[in-house]
């Protein structure tokens, strides 16, 4: 197993069906980070979108300034500013004041636009997307290091732009990029020495590009001198735990074909046979989790075991089902999951196990010195005893007489087994 502690977190694109109130679903995913912040997850990653329905985040920047307000630990980061939507300069300035807002509790992730939807609407051609995402995230590094950045191209303008307020963090908020089944992330991950973030690692098709990905940002990085931090590198899979596994699918009867419907309503993806379950069909794939924490553990080694070290799991928060089971899912997982990998427990493992191998040696230590302070009370009584004057007169006289607790002799001992506590 890896020496890199593995750190915990979640994916919230976010995903939410239309039939609910807008305005309660988008509390809830503040609470969702007030909730992760107790059972100590260590961060989040918040997405943009702005069209097909469900993910209802258009400024993760927004939402982060007021989930830091109500959180007190766990880190958050934009996953992702879609750049070719946005001036770079603008992306900058965003990021350094949230920065400083959270005190550098942000993380900036950069990528292309995943909805095609979303680049229409701005008249942007998909083609040119990871393109543009190339140029806008040279410049925004340049303006995270204080640099003055002349440039002109076919969608942006800037004459002597500069940050007149640089990052809380020094030098800058870590940055990440994300990478699917394409290799551009990788690509810019090993150019400029970023965190990866791979958001498709448990769908077969991401999962087979993992090491390939992995290997191309490491090429690149080494054509410079650098190697890539697999501490950096975060891995994204779906997942629903509970105590059983007949359980945690009766859970997801709440929301997961909707789940589906959405997905494959932008893109045609998850193909479930004709009377197939459709969760069933999902896990028998290996797309994701639904089962109880051994399953959630099995994942990760799994994961382990494709593509080597990794420093962060992500959750894609997803809401297949009701509130009470999703919290009961996160906490499960906190539960049972992290200390496996965090190594927390092996010190009272160990000393667990020393206790039960010299057992008989400790229990015998024990009753020795049981047996030696009931000998030392015996002979402390027996001395007083001896030293206690003959009957008083009130004795004489018939009376009942006051006795001191050393008069009353030795105390019983007690017998065998559970009597001798």
């Amino acid at each position: 197993m890896t020496q890199i502690p593995l750190r915990h977190g979640v994916f919230l694109p976010p995903f939410h069906p239309m039939d609910e109130n807008p305005s309660a679903c988008l509390d809830r995913d503040l609470e969702l980070m007030e909730w992760l912040d107790r059972l100590g997850f260590h961060e989040a990653w918040i997405g943009e979108h702005h069209s097909a329905g469900w993910e209802l985040i258009s400024s993760p920047e927004l939402f982060i300034a007021v989930a830091s307000q109500r959180t007190r630990s766990i880190r958050f980061g934009t996953g992702v500013i879609s750049l070719p939507y946005h001036n770079p300069l603008m992306v900058a300035n965003r990021i350094i004041q949230l920065d400083h807002h959270t005190r550098g509790r942000v993380m900036f992730g950069a990528g292309p636009g995943l909805l095609a939807s979303d680049a229409l609407m701005l008249g942007i051609d998909p083609n040119t997307q990871r393109d543009r995402m190339a140029e806008a995230l040279d410049v925004i590094l340049r303006l995270f290091r204080g640099e003055i950045v002349t440039e002109k191209t076919d969608w942006y303008t800037l004459v002597n732009a500069r940050a007149h307020l640089l990052p809380y963090t020094k030098p800058y908020p870590e940055v990440a990029v994300v990478s699917a089944v394409t290799p551009s992330g990788g690509r810019l991950a090993g150019k400029y020495d970023l965190s990866m973030i791979c958001v498709a690692a448990t769908n077969p098709f991401g999962y087979d590009a993992l090491a390939a990905n992995w290997k191309i940002a490491n090429d690149l990085a080494a054509t410079r001198g650098r190697r890539m931090d697999p501490a950096r590198l975060r891995l994204v899979g779906p997942m629903h735990i509970a105590e059983t596994r007949a359980k945690a699918f009766e859970n997801v009867r709440f929301g997961f074909e909707r789940y589906l419907g959405y997905l494959n309503n932008n893109q045609p993806r998850f193909l479930v046979p004709d009377g197939q379950d459709a969760a069933e069909w999902f896990v028998e794939n290996r797309f994701g989790v639904i089962g109880t924490p051994d399953d959630a553990i099995a994942l990760i080694e799994r994961l382990y075991a494709k593509q080597g070290a990794f420093g962060v799991m992500l959750h894609q928060a997803h809401n297949w089902a009701d509130w009470d089971a999703t919290k009961r899912s996160y906490e499960l997982y906190a539960r049972y999951v992290m200390p496996r990998f965090s190594g927390d427990n092996a010190p009272r493992i160990e000393s667990f196990d020393w206790c039960t191998e010299h057992r008989d040696e400790l229990t015998e230590k024990r009753s020795a010195a049981a047996r030696a302070m009931f000998d030392k009370h015996e002979a402390e009584q027996l001395a007083v005893q001896a030293q206690t004057p003959g009957p008083t007169q009130a004795q004489t006289l018939g009376q009942t007489p006051v006795r001191t607790s050393a008069q009353m002799g030795a105390m019983a001992r007690p017998k065998t087994g559970r009597e001798a506590w």
